[in-house]
């Protein structure tokens, strides 16, 4: 299934920003020293809570592209960072089963490999190339999270280039699709990846909280965990409104 393109040529007056959802792993929680967790059955319960709302969770690109048309209030993307294989065993089948789809944010350049960026916690094993490939093919919009998860700010010119450039263009060969996201690894942004990421052709880019940079390549999110029910949901879903200014050519 295609996703929808983003729009860049409609965009023209600041609106309230979107409300994206942050999501990790779905799966198991015991071991879970950053929190980034969220059990099948917590997930399920969330999503409930998504339609009880008559909130719909959709891709990036589909959120952007209702927006540019002065559409899409009753719509919030729904992301998850780093490619686990969890996303396709666990998260896959709950959201097709409630009527939402979401963005993949992955790394092209740990195919099949692990989470060896955290220091703490469990190896938790990343998708396969057909792993990605099939949650294309059911309707997830995959973007890219850099090559190998590296602080884009600590990283020197080559290095920013490669994560945020090759990405995309692996990405496009392993999917035959248009690559339009990216996702900055641990959130961390700065002007100079805003402008790398722009010029390698992205159309959006997720932050968590970009601070004073803003517009479509620093869009901030919302973290969602396993401690997140219907109470607090209802809550960050009021007061991410409150919190953002508007964002210009949303």
């Amino acid at each position: 299934m295609a996703v929808d393109s983003v729009d860049t040529g409609r965009r023209l007056a600041p609106g309230p920003v979107p409300w994206v959802a942050m999501y990790h792993s779905v799966g198991d929680c015991s071991d879970d020293p950053y929190r980034i967790t969220v059990t099948p059955e917590r997930l399920e319960k969330q999503l409930r809570w998504l339609r009880r709302r008559g909130l719909r969770g959709v891709s990036m690109a589909e959120l952007l592209a209702a927006r540019a048309r002065g559409q899409g209030r009753d719509l919030v993307a729904l992301t998850f960072d780093d490619g686990y294989t969890d996303f396709v065993d666990n998260a896959l089948p709950l959201l097709g089963r409630h009527g939402h789809s979401a963005t993949l944010f992955v790394l092209p350049g740990r195919l099949g490999g692990s989470n060896a960026w955290d220091p703490l916690g469990p190896r938790k094993p990343l998708l396969t190339a057909d792993g990605i490939r099939h949650a294309a093919a059911e309707g997830i919009e995959i973007g890219s999270h850099g090559l190998t998860h590296v602080d884009l700010t600590k990283a020197d010119d080559a290095t920013l280039e490669a994560e945020v450039y090759e990405s995309r263009a692996l990405l496009e060969e392993l999917t035959g699709g248009q690559v339009a996201g990216f996702c900055y690894p641990y959130g961390t942004i700065d002007r100079r990846a805003v402008d790398v990421v722009r010029d390698a052709g992205y159309t959006y880019a997720c932050a968590i909280d970009p601070g004073p940079l803003g517009g479509p390549y620093a869009l901030p999110r919302v973290h969602i965990g396993q401690n997140d029910h219907a109470v607090r949901l209802f809550l960050k879903h009021r007061l991410h409104r409150l919190r953002r200014r508007p964002v210009e050519g949303i």
